[in-house]
């Protein structure tokens, strides 16, 4: 019998020549990541675990993206204690303002593929979209890795989806993980991987993938992977006969295949106030918004700009319209490009790379009563102001389009 994708990684891994599902491995980590948020937790509990040193300095990064720029003065702790670490314990990888962490992990080539990366995040899943397996992880764990490079895991059963044929021009990654996770539910993929292919995948570009893999965690996934191909050994500076091994068998065991025909795609919106209330845009239409977000680490790269340059071009935007580059590299090939003029001469705010209003630690939070659509990755309450928020989710297509009538509307 062959292996899944994930197998594979774990197999070449550990030196094990199989593994199967359900059974514990320990696994030499290839990268980790640590962001503002958690460094003061990550730094405590390093040193009361008695470890001196870290076990490879040059294999650890520290991102500052959450809580920048400070929006409350508890924040200013995080940084602090962040430096200190750094300084202390000899990190050469420190990003302070360069953008959202898990954009940086595969842009700066930090997590290539065929790698085991952890995170102290839960959207880490996003690093799947280079072959990469890439899961979210406590303080604790995180804790034990920075001293001995290692991490037990138990090795995840794979469902594998299978997207063939041209998806239509108004549906985006956005609109098939939001579907996917329609489908499964909030909890349907639960410590398992995903492992995504077919002919409309394989016309993705890196970005789009990334989008998937981003919020595979809406369904509970450990991970969520995707075979490297052309455009991927482009993206993160390898090689295709060093990557060619990453791909699931055909005889491999699968506990679930879930087919779509890409065609019948339609543009969807994640409903108030779960990810997983999915429905279509066309049932949404005409619902009235306050505010527009495009942005965060599921939407904020360069074609989602693009994308949202292109319809607001020439018009005025109806609502408040925020926009939240990736990155800093973004942000500049978004100027370069124009995207950025064409979105300031619509109307929109545009703000430095982050993880901004997604996590609602940045401008642009809500009152009561008020409705956001937001191409981020979540929409719990309380999430972007108050409780009595409805944050919608959908494609920044469906967001650019709805923010020029201030209205929900369906993307053509």
């Amino acid at each position: 019998m062959g292996s899944t994708l994930i197998e594979k990684i774990i197999e070449k891994n550990t030196g094990l020549s199989k593994v199967t599902p359900g059974q514990i491995v320990t696994v030499n980590v290839d990268r980790v990541m640590i962001h503002d948020i958690f460094i003061p937790f990550v730094a405590e509990k390093f040193e009361e675990m008695g470890f001196t040193k870290l076990w490879d300095p040059d294999k650890v990064v520290l991102i500052y993206d959450h809580l920048v720029p400070t929006s409350a003065v508890e924040d200013v702790r995080h940084f602090k204690i962040g430096d200190a670490f750094a300084d202390k314990y000899g990190l050469t990888h420190v990003h302070r303002r360069d953008g959202i962490c898990h954009q940086l992990m595969t842009e700066a080539g930090y997590a290539k593929p065929g790698n085991i990366v952890f995170g102290t995040d839960s959207h880490t899943t996003t690093y799947g979209c280079v072959g990469c397996f890439s899961s979210g992880i406590g303080y604790t764990e995180m804790a034990s890795i920075l001293g001995t490079g290692e991490m037990w895991i138990r090795v995840p059963e794979t469902i594998k989806v299978v997207i063939n044929g041209t998806l239509p021009a108004n549906v985006t990654a956005k609109d098939v993980i939001l579907r996917l996770i329609g489908d499964l539910r909030a909890d349907g993929a639960t410590y398992k991987a995903l492992e995504i292919t077919g002919s409309a995948v394989d016309a993705m570009s890196v970005a789009s993938r990334m989008t998937i893999s981003n919020m595979a965690i809406e369904a509970g996934a450990k991970c969520c992977l995707f075979r490297p191909d052309e455009k991927t050994c482009e993206y993160s500076e390898v090689k295709m006969e060093d990557v060619d091994w990453l791909y699931g068998d055909e005889d491999a065991a699968y506990c679930r295949t879930i087919t779509y025909q890409a065609e019948e795609l339609v543009p969807v919106c994640a409903c108030p106030s779960q990810v997983d209330n999915i429905h279509p845009v066309s049932e949404l239409v005409g619902t009235d918004i306050d505010q527009v977000f495009i942005g965060s680490c599921t939407n904020g790269r360069l074609e989602d700009l693009a994308v949202a340059a292109k319809i607001l071009e020439g018009k005025t935007v109806a609502c408040r319209t925020i926009i939240t580059p990736a990155s800093r590299k973004i942000y500049i090939e978004a100027i370069k490009a124009g995207y950025m003029e064409t979105l300031a001469k619509a109307g929109a705010i545009i703000t430095q790379p982050g993880c901004g209003l997604c996590c609602g630690r940045a401008g642009g939070i809500l009152c009561d009563g008020e409705k956001v659509l937001a191409t981020n990755n979540r929409n719990f309450l309380g999430r972007m102001g108050t409780s009595k928020v409805g944050i919608y989710l959908g494609s920044p297509a469906t967001a650019a389009t709805s923010a020029v009538y201030g209205k929900i509307t369906l993307p053509k």
